[in-house]
C-alpha cells in the first residue's frame, strides 16, 4: 500500500476473500494467508491477513483492502468495496476488467499490474507518480 498517495502506515489488515465452496478459491486464500504469515512489513506498513468468507464481506470492517481470490462473486465484493471506499485487489485480471477490482497483479509469464481507473476513482485511490509509470491503466 506504499504505492498509494497518502497511503496508510502501521498495521493494515487485508481481507482475503474466498468462496468456501470452490477449492481453487480456498487454496489461493491459504497461499495468501501463508505468505502474509504473522505480518509482512513493507516500508512503513505491516500487512496482516484476515480470511473472509465471500458471504460475510458486507459486514466486514477494519480492513484496508480486499484481496479477491479466483472464483468469488466479483460483482458483490466489488460493490461492497466501493461502498466502503476500500481498495480491491486480485490476481484475476477479469476482476479488474469487469470494474469490480481496482487492481490486478499477475506474476506469470511476467509481472503485470493493471489498474481500473474508474474503480480507483470510485474508492478514492490515487497512486504515486513512480508507481503509475510501472502499471497499465484501463
Amino acid at each position: 500500500l506504499t504505492f498509494l498517495d497518502n497511503g496508510p502506515t502501521g498495521k493494515v489488515t487485508f481481507a482475503v476473500v474466498f468462496d468456501p465452496s470452490k477449492p481453487a478459491s480456498v487454496a489461493e486464500k491459504d497461499e495468501v494467508m501463508a505468505a502474509l504469515g504473522a505480518g509482512m512489513a513493507v516500508g512503513a506498513v505491516t500487512v496482516v491477513g484476515r480470511a473472509v468468507d465471500v458471504g460475510s464481506v458486507a459486514g466486514t470492517s477494519g480492513v484496508g483492502a480486499f484481496y479477491l481470490t479466483h472464483g468469488v462473486n466479483y460483482a458483490s465484493v466489488g460493490a461492497a468495496a466501493k461502498s466502503k471506499k476500500i481498495l480491491s485487489i486480485s490476481s484475476d485480471m477479469a476482476c479488474v476488467q469487469s470494474g469490480a477490482c481496482v487492481m490486478g497483479v499477475a506474476a506469470s509469464p511476467k509481472v503485470e499490474i493493471v489498474v481500473n481507473s474508474a474503480s480507483a476513482g470510485a474508492v478514492g485511490a490515487s497512486f504515486k507518480a513512480a508507481f503509475k509509470m510501472m502499471i497499465k491503466e484501463i
